[in-house]
């Protein structure tokens, strides 16, 4: 594949920076809107409180939020050897099978997953049994091969009327991100969930939206700045950095996303106040875009959003309404309200943003792609904006404070 030279000319070097441990957030405040808030428009820099969000939104603007909610992923099994086997269900083995699907299965599934201790397990099938509040589910896992870098691995369990999304429920444990470095404790099974979570499927929250509170998005709602929700299952390499080799050596995973006609036509209707909350609904929404130019040129494209399509795409840009009246028109004649498909792509330095208007996120991890999407956005300005964030007590990442970046 030869990328363009806006893609080869990055060195992933630049977008590193000195994150010092202690400011990486462990634990989450206990009251969500009271983080801090980092404000920057027209090229100004502030600090503010996070349920003072209102202040900085006009009206009549459109907050898109990702609803996923995450599943307990993360399965531990004891071997007879006493070998502490782990496992991290990542996405269905299927790849055709959509996430809600997968969930809904009842008696035994096959999925892709992570191993922790995996040379420990060489054969055989690991059991374990879990309460289920008066219910005993048994649970079995068998190990079937290799998957790119993960493996497959067939599930079976009694009762057997039971869903995988059951089973999850009373068997896994919430999936912290990694460089929290400890184990989830009760709290995180509430705070690493934001308030309108509602389709299952990811293994990391969208992190920008636990900030929310239900009683700040009334507030928002009553000074005429509404919510809409579209569906992006966040999947694990999101905190996979990019290697040394440097961009076109970079796999980037990909997600499943659910939009529906009803945030289409809102999108329309708030062209120029659309601000996304979080980097997974920045992506979701860029990928909109883009899946509305593919059927310019071929009616029956599919929504799958590749990782280079931006920059590879030759084919003239559409305006927003273009885009969308594609995706709309696609939708009418499928007969269908809600569009899914997935996304891969990455948004990087001389990228031209097509949907939103501004974005609320939290800080991001140094050579990771999320920081590139922000780079993307604020130009060189962001290692001024990160260097006042360390410099003002800011928290960072996951449990971390936020962001609203508008132009």
């Amino acid at each position: 594949m030869i990328l363009p030279e806006t893609i080869n000319r990055i060195c992933i070097d630049d977008y590193a920076y000195d994150l010092p441990v202690e400011r990486i957030a462990k634990f989450p405040l206990s009251n969500r809107d009271s983080s801090k808030l980092l404000t920057y428009k027209n090229g100004q820099i502030g600090a503010d409180t996070f349920n003072n969000l209102d202040r900085y939104l006009q009206g009549n603007s459109l907050l898109v939020l990702n609803n996923t909610r995450v599943v307990h992923a993360r399965l531990f099994f004891r071997k007879q050897t006493g070998a502490l086997i782990e496992i991290f269900c990542l996405e269905p083995a299927q790849e055709s099978l959509e996430m809600q699907l997968a969930f809904q299965q009842k008696g035994s599934v096959s999925w892709k997953c992570l191993l922790g201790n995996a040379r420990r397990w060489k054969s055989g099938e690991l059991q374990e049994s879990f309460k289920n509040e008066n219910k005993t589910i048994t649970l079995r896992s068998l190990k079937i091969g290799r998957v790119d870098d993960a493996f497959e691995i067939k599930f079976s369990w009694e009762p057997k009327e039971l869903s995988f999304a059951e089973v999850l429920e009373a068997a896994g444990k919430i999936p912290l991100p990694p460089y929290l470095n400890r184990g989830a404790v009760d709290s995180d099974y509430e705070q690493y969930q934001t308030v309108f979570a509602l389709h299952e499927g990811s293994v990391a929250a969208p992190t920008a939206g636990l900030h929310f509170t239900p009683k700040l998005l009334e507030r928002l709602n009553q000074r005429s700045i509404f919510p809409d929700y579209l569906t992006l299952h966040v999947g694990a390499g999101t905190f996979k950095p990019v290697g040394r080799e440097g961009l076109k050596a970079h796999n980037m995973h990909i997600e499943q996303i659910s939009i529906s006609r009803h945030l289409i036509e809102n999108l329309l209707k708030h062209s120029g106040n659309v601000i996304a909350v979080g980097t997974t609904s920045v992506r979701a929404l860029e990928s909109l875009y883009w899946y509305g130019v593919k059927l310019e040129y071929n009616k029956d494209a599919v929504f799958k959003t590749e990782q280079f399509d931006p920059y590879l795409l030759d084919q003239p840009k559409l305006t927003l309404n273009q885009a969308f009246q594609n995706v709309l028109k696609r939708m009418h004649q499928s007969a269908s309200d809600l569009l899914t498909g997935s996304t891969q792509l990455m948004i990087v330095p001389g990228y031209d943003y097509k949907v939103i208007n501004g974005m609320i996120t939290n800080f991001h991890q140094p050579r990771s792609t999320l920081l590139l999407l922000i780079a993307a956005w604020l130009g060189d300005k962001w290692k001024e904006i990160y260097d006042f964030a360390l410099k003002n007590n800011f928290r960072f990442l996951s449990y971390g404070d936020a962001c609203l970046f508008l132009k």
